[in-house]
């Protein structure tokens, strides 16, 4: 496909917004809610195992202002052995907590990938193109991953501790006033910190997410396109660009590091100060006599208790503006609407189908575009009948490929088959229908037999032979090492071009059809394989109805009609030698004679 046929969209991300909002995280409850109680249990859990440790500061002052001040050392056995309940108490809530909770956040992330995954398949190829590969990969990986850590232990703990300072304050303020009051006066300045590293941290982090997202993208383009950078030279320029990058991502991390640095300090100062001042006031308050010294005990104990609950603030406003973040990104793929959908009452076309198609007065334009692309395009084509497609580059040809299996659909005009506009057919049973081959095939990770069988997967074994007859490629999957069951690598690109063309071939034929759109897929084939390829797919397939991009004398001239496309529009049609002798601009096209 060329730049000229297909402009690729403005990245949809966002980098200018203030930052993420609670509200892309409340959104998720839903998916959240079949899991309520597991969260709801994991915090119980957590709750009634911290509070326990509130009650050992309790425990503490009784033995000194007890046993100890009145000598009784027998009197300590029992808050002894209370203490160490509460500290198993503590334990087994911690335990119950993870076992709860873990499952269900997996599940979660798992759900949430799913959906995302989804909703990728669902959206047209044109809302594709509103994205890096790499921001979508870091979207479905890393940016679930946040979510999950997010809801599994940030948010529990969040509230977690907010229970345990609110209580720890009201023992405090009960042994005596006065601590209660320093520690309140303490978090004052820890709350205005807090707002202002928040408001700070999620433009940073947004932007941070971004940016790893653009890494991710020239890292994969530089793996997917290793022999052309060789080839080229261009491995050192890429590397840079890499390192520029990185850079960037680098600059953005530490200046999280450094509001985080600020947040930490603050939260672990600020309470370390507060301690000082309650062991002031507590040895002042002891020598007049207001306080005894199991109370200050106590009092020290618990506020070194609550560090903490208090100091995990700080990286909790981290994870919870990181997944608040990942959020936002998350949604905005889910929110894009999915343009290509079956209109209301469509219905399935009824059996015999002959496959008639037609292009009745079309055109089309790309999203955002200040011109059609395709325009007043009329054209029919029989059942059984190959028209070839041909014209120069940019004039279309791949724009109009595209429309038949609704990647894009059409701004005016119609499509047809058998006379029914392929908006009022089903999108399921409109793929069916049509197969297509593409100049550039795209394998997957996977064997020959899940390649060629992508979308007939109950075919059998002799329905996949059959295919690969007719693409001429059973020669070379016999010789593989595991013939069908040979992996192919990544895109493929243990083949050469024509074997990964003749494998990409044999998928669109494989179900036998009734509509094929081959977008030059022989282009890599010598014009002998060629010949074999199309006298195969006539004999096989000789009521297939198929249109066929071609590119070179020797493709148009099987064809039985050739359309010339011209500017977005069909300006000749004819047999191949009709139009040599007829069309100026065809032999030019063709390479026959120059105007």
């Amino acid at each position: 496909m060329s730049v000229v046929e297909a402009p690729v969209a403005a990245d949809r991300r966002t980098p200018a917004r203030t930052g993420p909002s609670v509200k892309a995280l409340l959104r998720f409850w839903p998916d959240v809610r079949p899991f309520k109680w597991h969260f709801i249990g994991s915090i119980t859990f957590s709750v009634l195992a911290t509070l326990t440790g509130l009650v050992i500061p309790l425990v503490t002052q009784h033995i000194i202002d007890g046993p100890i001040a009145h000598g009784d050392f027998g009197g300590i056995w029992l808050p002894a052995a209370l203490v160490l309940l509460l500290g198993l108490i503590d334990a087994a809530g911690v335990w119950a907590r993870r076992i709860i909770i873990a499952r269900p956040s997996s599940e979660l992330e798992v759900n949430l990938r799913a959906k995302l995954f989804r909703k990728l398949q669902a959206i047209s190829v044109g809302e594709h193109d509103g994205w890096d590969s790499g921001q979508l990969l870091s979207r479905a990986i890393q940016d679930m991953s946040t979510i999950r850590r997010f809801t599994a232990f940030a948010m529990p703990f969040m509230i977690i501790n907010s229970v345990t300072v609110v209580a720890g304050l009201t023992v405090l303020t009960v042994l005596h006033w006065e601590f209660g009051l320093v520690v309140f006066l303490a978090s004052i300045p820890l709350f205005l910190i807090c707002v202002q590293f928040e408001n700070k941290y999620k433009v940073v982090s947004r932007r941070a997410q971004d940016q790893t997202g653009d890494v991710a993208t020239t890292v994969e383009e530089s793996v997917q396109g290793i022999r052309v950078l060789k080839a080229f030279g261009r491995s050192a320029h890429l590397g840079m660009t890499f390192i520029r990058q990185s850079r960037q991502v680098r600059t953005s991390e530490l200046l999280k590091v450094r509001y985080d640095a600020v947040l930490w300090s603050s939260v672990i100062g600020i309470p370390a100060i507060a301690i000082g001042l309650i062991l002031g006031i507590g040895t002042w308050s002891i020598a007049r006599g207001d306080l005894t010294p199991g109370t200050l005990v106590a009092a020290i104990t618990m506020a070194t208790f609550l560090r903490w609950p208090v100091e995990s603030f700080g990286f909790l406003l981290a994870e919870a503006n990181n997944a608040a973040t990942a959020a936002d990104r998350y949604w905005e793929i889910i929110d894009t609407p999915v343009s290509i959908t079956d209109r209301p009452g469509a219905q399935p076309l009824e059996e015999p189908i002959r496959g008639r198609l037609s292009f009745n007065r079309m055109s089309f334009a790309f999203p955002d575009a200040d011109r059609d692309q395709l325009h007043d395009v009329t054209l029919s084509i029989e059942p059984g009948e190959t028209v070839a497609l041909v014209g120069a580059t940019g004039s279309g040809k791949t724009a109009l490929t595209n429309l038949v299996p609704r990647l894009y659909d059409v701004t005016a005009g119609a499509i047809c088959i058998d006379g029914t506009d392929i908006r009022d057919i089903p999108v399921e049973q409109l793929r069916s229908l049509v197969t297509v081959a593409f100049e550039e095939p795209v394998l997957f990770s996977a064997s020959v037999r899940e390649n060629v069988a992508l979308g007939q997967p109950d075919a059998t074994l002799a329905e996949i032979r059959e295919a690969l007859d007719i693409a001429q490629a059973s020669g070379f999957v016999d010789e593989l090492p595991w013939g069908l069951d040979t992996r192919i690598g990544e895109q493929g690109l243990s083949l050469s071009g024509g074997q990964r063309q003749r494998l990409a071939l044999a998928r669109a034929v494989l179900g036998k059809p009734r509509i094929m759109v081959l977008d030059d897929p022989l282009s890599a084939l010598d014009v002998n394989t060629e010949e074999k390829v199309q006298a195969e797919l006539r004999r096989v397939l000789p009521d297939s109805t198929t249109l066929l991009v071609a590119h070179r004398p020797s493709t148009a001239s099987l064809a039985d009609r050739v359309a010339l496309l011209d500017e977005g529009t069909i300006v000749a049609t004819g047999t191949h030698e009709h139009l040599l002798e007829t069309s100026a601009r065809y032999r030019y096209v063709m390479g026959s004679i120059d105007v």
